[in-house]
């Protein structure tokens, strides 16, 4: 089934817009078909951060659509998808997608995704959460939601900010069943934890 091949990726405008770069370059090396969505934040955020526009990224993309093409395949749940990745996710999209806010195709997808049942992981980036944060949270957890802040694992012991973007991007892509070899596996490629002492 097409559901099988393709993905929905947003990104929005909070810190960390280089997940979003490797994870559709990881997706294309799997073999993934994405639907890129960009808020106009991030538009932003990709200046700053890595130097690169709306255009360069929409061309790591199979496909690619306005924040406010609400008409957008992705905006149906007769379209089929494995799910959606947020990557990174504001707290302003989140909060949306938690009170069924559906202005923007960002928010629009996100609902269809848990309205039809299928995975939606929100690459929350923020720190500290307040309490209000943690909430919601908890109720998009309630709904269906899978909330994956991109945390360093330094047990795979990076030597880059690379590596680390690598292992955050490889372990959201298994949330989906997505084979990659971005992720370094406990007892697998790091066998630390089957040494005797």
């Amino acid at each position: 089934m097409q559901s099988k091949t393709r993905l929905i990726v947003g990104v929005t405008g909070a810190s960390g817009v280089v997940y979003a770069k490797r994870a559709l370059e990881a997706l294309r090396e799997a073999g993934i078909e994405t639907h890129l969505v960009i808020s106009r934040a991030a538009e932003m955020t990709l200046r700053y951060e890595l130097d690169m526009s709306a255009k360069d990224l929409c061309a790591l993309a199979d496909h690619h659509y306005a924040v406010g093409d609400i008409g957008a395949p992705i905006s149906s749940g007769s379209f089929q998808t494995m799910g959606m990745v947020i990557t990174p996710c504001s707290i302003k999209t989140m909060s949306e997608i938690a009170t069924g806010v559906t202005s923007t195709l960002m928010s629009r997808a996100a609902d269809v995704v848990l309205k039809e049942h299928r995975k939606l992981v929100l690459m929350v980036r923020e720190t500290p959460f307040h309490l209000g944060h943690l909430r919601t949270m908890t109720q998009l957890s309630e709904m269906g939601a899978i909330i994956a802040p991109p945390l360093p694992a330094f047990y795979a012991e990076p030597q880059t900010v690379d590596a680390l973007v690598d292992q955050s991007i490889g372990r959201t892509l298994d949330l989906f069943g997505i084979e990659s070899s971005l992720t370094k596996r406990w007892g697998e490629d790091l066998a630390k934890g089957r040494r005797n002492s």
